[in-house]
């Protein structure tokens, strides 16, 4: 009975490990985020290069940007970017979690010497739009 109650519980777990890395960041993301009591958009990009990630992220009033250290861990996905406004730039660190079609996180930056953080949340665009 021990060796049965093992085995599944074994199964299991290796279930559950599966399922992490089934989860797919492969496409376009409408995301939205709030700074100052105003709602703003970011359009996220994720493609498969070989077996490696690559993507950009372009604002309404920046073009695209390359992402840097992109990488997927237990359905997290972590990367940079850097956001040009005005005349200032600054790399803004990104932490998404991803489920199914949609992804929820935070985009941190430092800026005046003071670290700021966003709630960022965001929906995949279907296929054929």
């Amino acid at each position: 009975m021990k060796a049965i109650l093992s085995m599944a519980l074994a199964l299991g777990l290796c279930g559950l490990v599966g399922a992490a890395d089934k989860v797919d960041p492969v496409g376009t993301w409408k995301c939205e985020y709030e700074i100052g009591g105003m709602k703003r958009t970011v359009d996220l990009t994720i493609k498969k290069d070989g077996d490696k990630l690559a993507g950009t992220m372009s604002w309404p009033n920046q073009k695209e940007t390359s992402l840097k250290d992109l990488k997927l861990k237990d359905g997290t996905l972590t990367f940079s970017a850097v956001r040009k406004f005005m005349d200032n730039e600054f790399t803004v660190e990104y932490k998404l979690t991803i489920d199914g079609d949609k992804l929820k996180g935070k985009g941190a930056a430092e800026t005046g010497g003071q670290k700021q953080e966003i709630d960022i949340e965001g929906k995949r665009e279907k296929k054929g739009k």
